[in-house]
């Protein structure tokens, strides 16, 4: 983890511009060529999800402007950012879940089964854990269907920087599968080109 100094930064105009705005999130929709990763995950037995889950993860570690945070008034670049995310109940409630990152799927999956675990066995938004800090990246999956756009709540926080990652129910076009997948991030942190980096990574992630 390191403190980036703001007066020497090369995004230091990009910063304070878009801080000033009540809602400084950018963001837009988009899909991946799933096909490859879900015949793996299926040939391999595992979780279509958990397996997607950690190539995106893998994605967002590449690109130093998603690891970016505002914290205590303070601008952290994070060496490692961690997963975050919905997890549905039976009962159709969701509980949030955070599973420390390994380039390691085996061990990742590991953690986020025991999550899984946790959220099913709780009540409520399972907050009270107050492991939800700023080191992570949102992600939530809407599994029923897909779509072409999405709607987050909004927090008017000035200190608001964690990026938001959703996925819907992948679509089938001439036998390939393609997963929606929507990101947003602070704009004072990142750039369209810093989005572009971790779906191209991401896309390259699914290919393996």
């Amino acid at each position: 983890m390191k403190i980036v100094d703001l007066e020497q930064w090369n995004r230091k105009e990009h910063f304070e511009f878009f801080s000033n705005m009540a809602s400084p999130y950018f963001g837009f929709t988009t899909e991946v060529d799933c096909t490859k990763a879900y015949q793996t995950a299926k040939e391999k037995g595992y979780s279509f999800f958990a397996y997607y889950f950690h190539k995106s993860m893998v994605a967002v570690n590449t690109v130093d402007e998603l690891k970016i945070r505002i914290v205590d008034g303070q601008i952290i670049q994070y060496d490692t950012v961690h997963a975050g995310s919905t997890i549905g109940r039976p009962d159709g409630t969701f509980g949030f879940s955070f599973t420390h990152f390994s380039e390691d799927f085996e061990i990742f999956n590991a953690a986020l089964q025991e999550e899984i675990k946790g959220v099913h066995q709780s009540s409520g938004l399972r907050l009270s854990n107050n492991r939800l800090g700023k080191d992570h990246v949102r992600h939530t999956t809407i599994p029923w269907s897909s779509f072409s756009a999405i709607l987050h709540p909004t927090d008017f926080n000035t200190s608001e920087s964690v990026p938001k990652i959703s996925f819907g129910k992948f679509n089938i076009r001439e036998g390939r599968k393609y997963l929606p997948v929507s990101i947003e991030a602070h704009h004072g942190l990142a750039d369209g080109i810093h989005i572009a980096k971790y779906l191209e990574e991401f896309q390259r992630q699914l290919d393996q």
